[in-house]
């Protein structure tokens, strides 16, 4: 069975759920609202969205949790942005404000395949020592200089 493709903006919101049920056990609509600073109606329609693909309980006035499908692609929407970001800081040396920014947009667009070979990547990284040394540290120490 395929998986149905949502957008970035609702993979957003699915993200931004998880996140605040993690956080306080629960999530109305003004929180996501103000976590992703969008108007009520913007928060009103996303939910509905969602919940026609069955990825979250949503009632006007209820609490907002998400189903057992809307947390399985809430987990990977976060696992794929902490692998991207783990990559930006630690294999690139990026800034964290800026990692954070560029995580949250690659999130959307790598392929499956793509991510499976960046973590390889980031696995082989981490273990690579040649010679007495750390290709990591040599090349972090490349892209230091060629920024002065």
């Amino acid at each position: 069975m395929r998986k149905k493709k949502i957008s970035a903006s609702l993979e957003d919101y699915l993200e931004t759920i998880y996140e605040i049920i993690e956080e306080k056990q629960g999530v109305k609509a003004i929180e996501i609202s103000r976590r992703l600073k969008v108007g009520r109606s913007s928060v009103t329609e996303a939910l509905k969205n969602l919940a026609e693909k069955k990825l979250v309980n949503y009632g006007r006035y209820d609490v907002i949790s998400l189903t057992p499908a809307g947390e399985r692609a809430a987990r990977e929407i976060q696992f794929k942005h902490q692998v991207l970001y783990d990559f930006l800081v630690n294999i690139l040396g990026v800034n964290e404000d800026e990692a954070q920014n560029n995580a949250c947009r690659l999130e959307h667009v790598i392929s499956e395949n793509v991510l499976k070979r960046l973590i390889l990547f980031i696995e082989f990284n981490k273990n690579f020592h040649c010679a007495d040394h750390n290709y990591l540290e040599e090349f972090k120490k490349f892209y230091s200089e060629k920024e002065e």
